[in-house]
């Protein structure tokens, strides 16, 4: 590398490193504090898979004889990669200060972060039987939903709302329990993959299924009710944001649709602000909604006529 070459290299990085240029794109990471990793995050999505549908995913000699000892391998690994990533989160937010006082003894943030991202790797892995139980709801909601299906098993490795709703409820459960950050990237790499985005904030009841799946938003704010189904295209967004005194948006509040008990939202609708489409409604397809609808009401294209 000739002078010219070093001296243009060193100028650049000088100018990249101006703390002016980083407002609000650095994170300073303290020694020993671990990095989000979606590679790991994936694994542990493989592992929460594994343990929901065994036979499905994992190894492929699982059976009855088995099959506690493969799920309790499993469960090892997923609560070791859990705790270093709920940790990692831990690192990214606010209210975890450089030493917490236990009694008379004080303990680094980093120790701290580790006990707690161990109490909620638990907590998390607690709900795995639960999480099963409503995971397997939507399987049924996806296989009776669709005539092409020829069983759950097609249903549970091929369709791409298992996926994304398997994410989703991983995901929902660990931003319940407070996890930071870990959450979030969780649900984008379903809809990296998927075309489904749904945001782990959102609320979601049992036998929920998306038909296709391609495009679908549900942002954080959604209720959805229990036997919903939706089809692809369609968006559950917000109106419009209510702006503080700089005129930036205001987080935090109600703003996207409710739906209740056994609404079907057709292809490429679009619901926005937080309204109500009451139970047993039926949104068309090609909608745009943005007034509450009542329960068992239609709501379909005025027909073409020449």
């Amino acid at each position: 590398m000739n002078r010219s070459t070093q001296t243009l290299l060193t100028t650049v990085a000088t100018e990249l490193a101006n703390p002016q240029s980083l407002c609000g794109l650095f994170h300073e990471h303290r020694d020993g504090d671990p990095l989000p990793s979606q590679p790991e995050l994936a694994e542990a999505m493989d592992l929460c898979r594994s343990i929901i549908f065994p036979g499905f995913y994992g190894k492929n000699n699982v059976n009855n004889q088995n099959l506690i000892f493969h799920i309790g391998i499993a469960l090892e690994r997923l609560y070791v990669l859990l705790c270093e990533q709920i940790q990692a989160g831990l690192c990214f937010s606010t209210g975890w200060g450089e030493v917490e006082d236990y009694g008379n003894t004080y303990a680094s943030a980093q120790d701290t972060r580790r006990r707690k991202a161990s109490e909620l790797a638990q907590a998390f892995i607690k709900r795995l039987p639960d999480l099963r139980q409503t995971l397997a709801t939507d399987v049924e909601a996806a296989y009776l939903g669709d005539p092409a299906a020829e069983s759950y098993g097609e249903v549970i490795s091929c369709y791409p709302v298992i996926k994304a709703v398997t994410n989703y409820r991983v995901a929902h459960e660990l931003l319940i329990l407070g996890v930071p950050l870990i959450p979030r990237i969780i649900t984008e790499m379903a809809h990296s993959e998927t075309g489904i985005d749904i945001h782990p904030a959102a609320t979601i009841g049992h036998h929920f299924t998306i038909d296709h799946g391609t495009g679908v938003v549900i942002g954080a704010t959604c209720i959805i009710g229990n036997n919903v189904k939706l089809y692809q295209g369609v968006t559950l967004g917000a109106k419009s944001f209510p702006v503080d005194s700089d005129g930036n948006p205001i987080k935090g509040i109600p703003r996207h649709p409710i739906l209740e008990d056994n609404v079907i939202v057709y292809s490429n609708s679009t619901i926005l602000g937080r309204i109500t489409i009451g139970h047993d409604a039926v949104i068309g397809g090609n909608i745009w909604v943005t007034e509450d609808v009542e329960p068992g009401k239609r709501i379909l294209q005025n027909k073409y006529r020449r």
